[in-house]
Order: structure tokens, then C-alpha cells, then sequence
């Protein structure tokens, strides 16, 4: 099969442009890489050398770009030795950047309701997917539902977006995405003021419940985040039976598709086959990937 996505990755050394740090050792990321920049589509993510000294790269999702400014922003957090060696680089320097990779989410104008659900590191995704929803002027009307058991990488603030089936007192909202004029709300089990007390798919179920059955089936689900998360959303997906994307996070050597050490079993029309999440994916129908869900 062609595959034009993997015909557009790019070598880069990008400036750092800003590096922000939040609570949980979470950092917020942009540099300067205009090629990247112009290529990438939600859903896909870049590999970067963390430092100079380490000569493997990590995978990061790709949570915004600008094309016209050039510079791509990635959201991450600090748990190895090179993420942690990347939370030290600072404004002005230069990583080595490879990217952008991967199949990227594909929404569909048939299905103007998605529902976009991200866990934790999935939450780039997810925001570069109503980044680029909110482009298509009047086509869609995304709910994006975002989780997290360490404090958001944002200062939450009240939605002033009303979204029916929403419990009464879930208010808070990511404020880029409230700015953007797109629905969002946030789920935690750790009682952070105006976030739902659950999970993120207890939350989807509820707003699903609201709609009616027209409007359900105008509704596509995409997720990014924590096996665990993205097999409970596959589930709920296929209970509702909505379409489902789901983004893998797999560990990566190559991130090309040369060692195949991110490779998953997923349901084909020939059967079970084993697919490179870097370049097969990361994203994959969820029913191929959880066909049991």
C-alpha cells in the first residue's frame, strides 16, 4: 500500500523558542521547524534527539502548529532519562528534530458531532484535532473531553460554552480551546474544582445519553492516551456503535519503521497482522485494534 504520510518527514534543527514548565513535571515545548510545520496533521508527532549526548530519540505528539510562523509545540512529560534531559534545554538552543510522522486522524463531514477524548500525554493530539476542526468553518461542533490525575498543564477557568448532558457544576474548560469557541470539559479522580469526578468515558457516556438519536449518529469518536483509557473508549464507542479513532503510544527505536519495535496486532480483512504504530499508525481504527471491545 502507498503510504504519502511517510514521503513527508523532515531532518530539522530547530530553535527553541519557549519551554514551560507546569506542576507533575509537565512542559510545554516550541521550536522552530517550518517544514514540520507545514506537513504536520493531527494525530502525527515528531522524534527528537532530547540531548546532544544521547543518541536516541524520543517520540512526542504533536499538540500545535502555526505554517505561517513556522514553529510547532509539543506537550510533555518528564519520566526518563530523556525527557528529563529535554525539561533542561532552554530558549535558543537546538534540537535535533525528526518529523512530522505517522497516519494522522481522519474526521469525516458525515459525522459534524466529534467527540474527542484525551488522557494525560494524549491531550496534544486532541487539541492539534480541534486546532484543525475549528478551520473548517461551520462543519463541525466538537465536545472535547480531557482527563488527567496530575494537575493539567492550564489553568482551567469556567466554560462559558453550555454543552446539554453536561452534569451540573463540571464547568471547568481548557482555555485555549474556550478561546477557540470549542466545548471542552475535565474529568479527574483527584477533585479539582469544576472537573467531573470520574472517568473520561463516564463523562462521554453521559453527554451520548443526552443526545438525541439523530444527533448520535452525526457523532465520531477520536482518543489519545493509556491503553487502559483507549480500550474503555473503544468499548463505549462500539456500545453506541460510533466510528472510533484511536492514537497508540508505543515505545519507539526508530520511529520509521526500520526496527519494528512498536508493532501491534490489529484485525485485518485477511486476518491478524502485526502493524509499526509509527508509520502503520499511530492511529488506527479503534475496532481493528480492540476487536473485542
Amino acid at each position: 500500500m502507498s503510504k504519502p504520510h511517510r514521503d513527508t518527514i523532515f531532518v530539522e534543527d530547530a530553535e527553541v523558542l519557549a519551554h514551560q514548565g507546569f506542576e507533575g513535571d509537565q512542559y510545554i515545548l516550541r521550536v522552530q521547524a517550518p517544514r514540520m510545520a507545514a506537513s504536520a496533521r493531527p494525530g502525527s508527532f515528531a522524534h527528537l534527539r532530547c540531548d546532544p549526548l544521547l543518541p536516541m530519540r524520543r517520540p512526542l505528539s504533536i499538540m500545535r502548529v502555526d505554517a505561517r510562523a513556522g514553529w510547532v509545540e509539543f506537550l510533555y512529560k518528564a519520566l526518563g532519562e530523556g525527557t528529563r534531559l529535554l525539561a533542561r534545554r532552554g530558549v535558543g538552543e537546538t534540537i535535533s528534530t525528526l518529523g512530522p510522522i505517522g497516519r494522522p486522524f481522519e474526521p469525516h463531514l458525515e459525522r459534524p458531532r466529534p467527540l474527542l477524548i484525551g488522557g494525560g500525554v494524549g491531550i496534544p493530539p486532541m487539541v492539534f484535532l480541534a486546532d484543525h476542526l475549528r478551520t473548517i468553518k461551520g462543519a463541525y461542533q466538537p465536545l472535547v473531553i480531557m482527563g488527567s490525575e496530575v494537575p493539567f498543564p492550564f489553568k482551567a477557568r469556567p466554560s462559558q460554552i453550555v454543552v446539554p448532558g453536561i452534569p451540573e457544576g463540571t464547568i471547568a474548560a481548557m482555555p485555549l480551546l474556550e478561546d477557540w469557541g470549542t466545548a471542552s470539559r475535565l474529568a479527574s479522580l483527584q477533585g479539582y474544582p469544576g472537573c467531573f469526578e470520574g472517568y473520561v468515558t463516564d463523562l462521554a457516556r453521559q453527554w451520548l445519553d443526552a443526545l438525541e438519536p439523530a444527533q448520535r449518529e452525526e457523532v465520531e469518536v477520536f482518543a489519545c492516551g493509556p491503553h487502559p483509557m483507549l480500550e474503555a473508549v473503544a468499548r463505549l464507542a462500539a456500545e453506541y456503535r460510533l466510528p472510533c479513532q484511536v492514537s497508540l503510544e508505543e515505545f519507539m527505536a526508530c520511529a520509521v519503521g526500520g526496527c519494528a519495535g512498536c508493532v501491534v496486532q490489529v484485525q485485518t480483512e485477511q486476518g491478524p497482522a502485526m502493524k509499526r504504530v509509527c508509520v502503520d499508525g499511530p492511529v488506527f481504527d479503534a475496532a481493528r485494534v480492540f476487536p473485542a471491545a
